[in-house]
């Protein structure tokens, strides 16, 4: 089964060949031994597929399903994990324990049913695979006991924009499809998605639907939610289809329902989602602030202004650093707008004037207004820009380096801000100190920003024990997440739920809710067959 594609890491983040340098690498693992005073850090070599030892498979599909089936090496490999630093690390330690035992590539929606009357039928487990982005569990094939095996279900074979409706500013869109291609495909109709998650080149349409995703715009469509029109899902009941409208009140929504759901009620198939005309102007500035919480306060502001920036990033003085966008004496507020339509000097300059009100240091060299995309990567912002897109390559080398590193997301309201960042950055540093990590790197952004809050975004970085990195890395993430829910603050803000997140979220969701939900489980997957633990539990029935 051979297809033209740039070959995918099976261990770990992006393609074979691209990543970091040696030299960058070197100069990481550098800066990392003077922090840390660590003297000369070893880097583990990442695995190849000779070194990996996987189970045989334990179920052999159908004969009608055979065509479009895989039990090869790679494919098996490539399918066990998503990307999480808990994936990654136990890909470097050789340790593919919970292969799929089948890889199904369907070719159509009629494929899809098939698979799902399978696996139904026979109890097997069937996890939707989406583009293997998930960095919370969420395709990982470890499944209770009673299910007699995995299959691991990618729609890439099932990617293209089908139907343009150019007076609608809308198109119906196979789920499969990855980003780099949907825009693609958009691009002669002078229309895009503008759904640009970081995930964007190694992810789908249906994984963004089925996560709730949020994009790389911080403020008005901040999630794929704001996007969809109409979805087609494929259920082990039968196919649900909702119909194309720009808005109802008729009940509660369909699409809402399979949203979020993360594979556990359907596979998505198909949707119709809203697009925009292709941006032509931009204007942009960045900001520094000698103190944090100052800089806050200022993004508020801009954040309850109604001039909605497509880019409201905030940086604390570390992340700043780290990432190369300033020399870490200042918080960052990189800001920027976008329109199709109209040039955008009002826009700025209200922007400019609402955060000098704010005490920001704005200069006047790093105010940019042009039309098209020229200089939309230069100075501060592309500076932080690149390093945003070279992240999970970063955190691939620093697992490979014995580092732990994890990232939560959250959000909550302005009001619970301070107490929630000084909560969270606390619970990170004594967790990691009781782990045996004397010395961690903390810091703090805020992706997106809302009238009503913030969503912020944690980094650490610190030195693992040997062998010891996934108890560490689960010490500290279970108590910052603790401290999530404590200050009032969501599990998941754009990353999902998953697996890894599973705990909190029980503990978040409202007892009727989960129900409900599984109410919702049963009369669609009456076998419980779709991404088991993922969500809520339904025993299998055969």
């Amino acid at each position: 089964m051979t297809e033209s594609r740039p070959a995918r890491r099976f261990w770990g983040w992006g393609t074979e060949g691209n990543g970091l340098t040696c030299e960058q690498q070197d100069a990481i693992a550098q800066m990392l031994s003077s922090h840390f005073e660590l003297g000369e850090i070893a880097v583990t070599e990442p695995p190849t597929l000779a070194e990996i030892d996987l189970r045989p498979p334990r179920v052999r599909p159908p004969d009608s399903l055979q065509e479009i089936c895989t039990s090869a090496t790679d494919e098996r490999a490539g399918h066990t994990y998503g990307k999480s630093f808990r994936d990654i690390t136990r890909a470097f330690a050789r340790d593919f324990a919970n292969p799929p035992d089948v890889v199904a590539l369907p070719r159509r929606e009629s494929d899809v049913v098939a698979l799902l009357d399978w696996c139904s039928e026979a109890g097997v487990a069937a996890i939707p695979y989406g583009g293997g982005s998930s960095v919370t569990g969420g395709v990982e094939c470890a499944v209770p006991d009673a299910y007699p095996g995995v299959v691991s279900i990618d729609m890439r074979r099932i990617g293209r924009v089908i139907e343009v409706d150019t007076i609608s500013r809308a198109a119906r869109i196979e789920a499969g499809i990855y980003g780099p291609a949907l825009e693609e495909q958009l691009r002669p109709h002078g229309l895009t998605l503008r759904h640009f998650p970081q995930s964007f080149e190694f992810s789908t349409l249906g994984g963004w639907i089925a996560t709730r995703a949020g994009g790389h715009y911080a403020t008005l469509f901040t999630h794929i939610d704001d996007f969809v029109e109409s979805l087609r899902t494929v259920t082990p009941r039968g196919v649900m289809e909702s119909r194309r409208l720009p808005g109802s009140g008729a009940g509660p929504s369909p699409d809402r329902m399979i949203i979020g759901s993360e594979g556990t009620l359907g596979i998505v198939t198909e949707a119709w989602m809203r697009l925009q005309d292709r941006p032509r102007y931009r204007a942009a500035c960045s900001a520094r602030f000698l103190s944090f919480e100052h800089a806050a306060v200022a993004t508020r502001a801009l954040a309850q202004s109604g001039l909605h920036p497509a880019n409201c990033r905030l940086l604390d003085p570390t992340e700043a650093l780290i990432t190369g966008t300033d020399d870490g004496t200042a918080s960052v507020l990189l800001v920027a707008f976008e329109s199709a339509h109209h040039p955008l000097n009002a826009w700025i300059d209200e922007a400019v004037s609402c955060l000098r009100d704010h005490d920001a240091t704005v200069r006047d060299d790093s105010i940019r207004v042009h039309a098209g995309t020229a200089g939309e990567r230069d100075g501060t912002a592309g500076r932080w820009r690149q390093t945003f897109l070279r992240a999970p390559y970063i955190r691939d080398a620093l697992i490979g380096m014995g580092m732990v590193n994890e990232t939560l997301e959250t959000a909550c309201t302005w009001d619970r801000f301070a107490e929630l960042h000084r909560g969270v950055t606390e619970a990170i540093t004594s967790a990691a100190i009781d782990a045996g990590c004397p010395d961690s790197i903390v810091t703090c952004r805020f992706t997106h920003v809302y009238p009503d809050g913030p969503a912020p975004y944690f980094t650490v970085i610190a030195p693992g024990r040997p062998g010891g990195q996934l108890e560490q890395w689960s010490a500290i993430k279970s108590a910052a997440s603790d401290a999530v829910l404590r200050h009032g603050g969501t599990i998941t803000h754009h990353h999902s739920v998953g697996r890894d997140h599973r705990p909190w979220y029980d503990r978040q969701r409202p007892p009727l809710f989960a129900e409900a939900l599984l109410a919702a489980k049963v009369t669609l997957d009456p076998a419980g067959i779709l991404n088991p633990g993922v969500l809520l539990d339904l025993p299998p029935s055969r």
